[in-house]
């Protein structure tokens, strides 16, 4: 059987690996994309949102799909609120800042599901779904990938944009340094009592870091990351009390919640992968690293991801080889600085609010009251965090 050739083959369907081949879209280069099942959207609310840098959405609306996506079921963050275990706090305004809004908070699946609409309608990609991949190898030609069903595909340039349990980066050998937290992700959703006016908050408890963020109309999502234990006890309760232990846990800002979602909880893990890279091989989103949740950064380094891959690919010249590491280098070197900054910045935050050692509590809290009398600082932090600089 004779292979189906691309210049460019991803596989994984998820954020980063379909913003990828929408970035693509109007290149010369012959796409294909390897997903075992189309996404789909709940019935309600999804459980899984995440917080959108400005930055971000511009990416998303320079490749044809912000402007497709449902205006009524995203919020816009106008301000952040930070709460310390002592009574320290950190708030940072749009307004103050200068921007329009800090961000946006969106449904995982929203945004997929038009990233897939707006793949399906692309000229120079093929979808292959469903379709799950069973072998791999690289020669000095391309990357060959044969299916489940025996089908066999081959790339100058194979992208692994599986998820954190990556099996591309594991058929290649390509190393991992997984590092759990002994936590989870506990997640749901809520009807708010009172507006939430466009504020995120988010505490560093003893049990954990807890954020509110806000969605669409008077409801919000929230994260708790916290301890195994913990969060099983969290699940097991019933609604009511689940309810009433989340709008005690924020101090009752909002009033009274009624729960939208059933709660939801995934293991949290440090991903660090020191190569991205390999002769054929890029790899993007999860796949490529993993963060804690507690800074909203992981899909907007994912989206990141692609849009730095993109335009090392759009840029190279039609003699250029795609899939050579040289070339494919630029694209780790480009993306290491800001993996790095996140994960490490996110593991020292962890670390800090975690660890209870004589006189880190009042250490950490001046550190952010300071912070916080501090605009100059403030509005880098800001800027930073939307744009990516400062």
């Amino acid at each position: 059987m004779q292979a189906s050739e691309f210049d460019v083959l991803i596989v994984g369907g998820g954020l980063a690996g379909l913003a990828l081949a929408c970035a693509l879209r109007d290149t010369r280069l012959r796409l294909g994309l390897v997903e075992q099942r189309p996404p789909q959207r709940p019935a309600g609310w999804d459980v899984r949102v995440y917080a959108l840098s400005p930055a971000n959405a511009a990416f998303l609306q320079e490749i044809g799909v912000w402007k497709h996506m449902a205006a009524e079921r995203i919020a816009a963050i106008q301000s952040m609120e930070i709460f310390g275990d002592s009574g320290a706090a950190l708030h940072f305004s749009a307004y103050e800042t200068g921007l329009p809004e800090l961000g946006w908070i969106l449904e995982s699946s929203l945004m997929a599901s038009e990233l897939w609409e707006n793949a399906k309608r692309q000229g120079n990609l093929t979808l292959c779904c469903p379709a799950a991949a069973q072998s791999l190898t690289v020669n000095s030609a391309a990357a060959v990938l044969t299916l489940a069903s025996g089908e066999t595909l081959s790339a100058k340039l194979l992208v692994g944009a599986d998820g954190r349990d990556s099996w591309v980066r594991e058929a290649l050998a390509l190393p991992a340094i997984d590092t759990p937290y002994g936590e989870m992700g506990l997640v749901a959703n809520f009807e708010c009592e009172r507006p939430h006016a466009g504020i995120a908050r988010q505490w560093f408890r003893a049990d954990g870091v807890l954020a509110w963020l806000p969605l669409a109309g008077n409801r919000i999502s929230i994260v708790w990351s916290t301890a195994d234990e913990h969060a099983r006890t969290l699940l097991a309760m019933a609604a009511d009390d689940f309810c009433a232990r989340i709008a005690a846990a924020g101090g009752h800002q909002l009033g009274a919640l009624r729960s939208l979602t059933p709660p939801a909880a995934f293991p949290l893990r440090l991903v660090q992968v020191p190569r991205i890279v390999a002769p054929r091989l890029a790899l993007v989103g999860d796949a490529a690293h993993g963060i804690h949740p507690l800074s909203g950064h992981g899909i907007n380094l994912g989206y990141q991801d692609a849009k730095a891959l993109a335009r090392l690919l759009v840029g190279s010249p039609d003699w250029q080889d795609i899939g050579n590491e040289r070339l494919l280098l630029r694209y780790q070197r480009e993306r290491r600085e800001e993996t790095l900054l996140m994960q490490s910045t996110t593991h020292a935050l962890h670390a800090l609010f975690r660890d209870d050692f004589p006189g880190l509590k009042s250490l950490r809290n001046l550190g952010m009251n300071l912070t916080n009398a501090l605009p100059v600082l403030k509005n880098s932090l800001v800027r930073y965090a939307t744009t990516g600089a400062f």
